[in-house]
């Protein structure tokens, strides 16, 4: 392997020690895949300095100074960057904490972890990487150990969305975010059905990839739908579900013939949603602007103005927000004599102020689903997970606890 480093100089014992980690990193690379070509600007405040770190698929270069345009810059300071590289915490956490921020490809950003062995020929603590599941490449971020949870995006988002709370659930799981089909990194099928069925598929063939039997699902509106549809399929495969904001099926339709007609197919088109309206759409879902970090929507932003530019991504977004409102909602094989059948132990998580989910829901849940606990969150929009976390999160890691120390409910296994 080889290795290009143009160390700094300067006599500050931190910096020094930041100089020989920098120094370290073409050592410690564990290789990418054929025509990966990607530049790392790491911006320690702290210390007045850049490095300059480019991955091919055999080699590392570092440099101290910028010469080439990156693909993403990451500032932090030179404790968290010593922190990270020895191994005592990983990106997912520092960004949670807001000790590190991200400028550009937030994947990247993340997955630059997952490229360097830590001291002593440890694997990373993150991984970025795809999972292969019936010509399916979902990508994924991996952290943690314990039992398994997945975690499962909303209608529009991405596996950043959950950021936060894959960082609060590491120490006791093995996490799991995962990017729906037709969403972020994720591939996008032109013919997918994009309706919960067909994601529920795809996580499970993403479960049975990464050797899971059963896991936890967390979910947040659409995916909140997601991990109720696959506990209905398989429930063998289900631990508890804790669903935020779950979208769960429209009772009032008025709009239903006409979306009926509706052709998502369209969305191939090439078109623009304009950065104003999407920054609108994104505040829209909070009811208190002020809990959210203005670095995480600018990020938030520029990942669904990236993936947006997709005919894929078009399509897919457009096909499931169909599917969404169509979703029959009585009747034979209606959403909610569904519900009633399902035996995984569930958590519902509302917001008062969700304009997409309105809080109202919770009593059609509790009429056909009357064992599942149910929380209304005030002052709160639809995505709780986003701006109120430490709230949401804590709510989670006490159900999930609960489920784990009662011990998962025994179901026949379908027969394959």
């Amino acid at each position: 392997m080889t290795v290009e480093c143009l160390p700094g100089s300067t006599a500050d014992a931190g910096a020094a020690a930041v100089r020989d980690v920098f120094r370290g990193l073409p050592d410690r690379y564990l290789g990418a895949g054929s025509g990966f070509d990607h530049t790392w600007h790491v911006r320690l405040g702290d210390v007045g300095q850049t490095w300059e770190v480019r991955c091919t698929p055999q080699r590392a270069r570092v440099r101290l100074g910028a010469s080439r345009r990156p693909d993403v810059t990451i500032a932090t300071d030179a404790a968290t960057w010593l922190r990270l590289r020895a191994g005592e915490t990983n990106a997912v956490e520092a960004f949670s904490s807001r000790r590190l921020s991200v400028r550009g490809d937030l994947d990247l950003a993340l997955g630059f972890d997952g490229l360097f062995r830590l001291p002593g020929g440890r694997p990373p603590l993150l991984r970025v990487h795809d999972v292969q599941t019936g010509g399916l490449r979902i990508s994924t971020v991996t952290m943690g150990s314990g039992p398994d949870v997945l975690l499962l995006h909303g209608l529009g988002a991405g596996k950043s969305s959950f950021l936060d709370t894959a960082a609060a659930l590491s120490g006791s799981y093995r996490v799991h975010a995962l990017d729906l089909p037709g969403f972020g990194r994720s591939s996008k099928p032109a013919r997918a059905g994009y309706g919960a069925p067909f994601f529920a598929r795809a996580v499970l063939g993403a479960m049975d990839a990464l050797g899971i039997e059963c896991a936890h699902l967390v979910g947040n509106s659409m995916g909140g739908r997601v991990a109720i549809e696959l506990a209905l399929a398989r429930p063998e495969r289900v631990g508890g579900l804790a669903l935020l904001c779950p979208a769960v099926a429209f009772v009032r339709r008025g709009w239903h013939p006409l979306v009926r007609l509706m052709r998502p197919e369209l969305g191939v088109l090439p078109h623009r949603l304009g950065r104003a309206n999407v920054e609108a759409q994104f505040w829209s879902m909070f009811a208190d602007r002020d809990l959210v970090d203005p670095s995480v929507a600018e990020l938030a932003v520029d990942e669904f103005e990236r993936s947006y530019g997709s005919a894929g991504a078009r399509l897919a977004f457009l096909a499931s927000a169909r599917a969404i409102y169509l979703d029959r909602p009585f009747g034979a094989g209606g959403f909610y004599p569904r519900l009633s059948r399902l035996r995984a132990p569930a958590l519902f998580v509302w917001g008062t102020h969700d304009q997409l989910i309105p809080a109202g829901f919770k009593r059609h849940v509790e009429r056909w689903l009357p064992a599942a606990e149910q929380i209304v969150l005030h002052g709160c929009g639809h995505a709780p997970q986003i701006e109120r976390p430490q709230r949401t999160n804590g709510l989670v890691r006490r159900f999930l606890a609960r489920v784990d120390a009662l011990g998962r409910p025994r179901v026949a296994a379908r027969a394959a």
